[in-house]
């Protein structure tokens, strides 16, 4: 099986990047978080992260970014204080973000069609 995700972490700025690839399903994104969680991945200081979807698509429906939310708040103590820049081309990809933000809570995301706009955002 092709790995769907892979971590990369940027320690000049402080920023995790989580790329992913081809379809991803709920199951996918809860998996590869508790993954990172389990593993010590996350450093404890972190700025922020950028999760990278242009090189995926979501296999799920839209009315299911309320169970991602959710997750992050299950694991608050990982992401508060955070920023989320999630990156997206596609405009049916990009209602996931956008809808995702209505919900932030402990954490701050943001929708974003390029990296650097993230980083920008991020560092700000």
């Amino acid at each position: 099986m092709k790995d769907f995700y892979k971590y990369e972490f940027n320690e000049e700025l402080n920023i995790l990047y989580k790329y992913y690839y081809g379809p991803i399903s709920l199951e996918d994104i809860f998996s590869s978080w508790e993954h990172a969680i389990n593993n010590n991945i996350i450093p404890c200081d972190i700025k922020g992260f950028i999760l990278d979807f242009r090189k995926s698509t979501f296999n799920f429906k839209v009315e299911r970014f309320v169970d991602i939310s959710n997750f992050y708040k299950k694991h608050i103590d990982v992401f508060r204080g955070t920023k989320l820049a999630l990156i997206s081309v596609d405009p049916k990809d990009l209602v996931i973000p956008i809808l995702f933000k209505t919900k932030d809570e402990g954490y701050i995301s943001e929708p974003f069609s390029t990296e650097k706009a993230a980083v920008d955002w991020i560092l700000s």
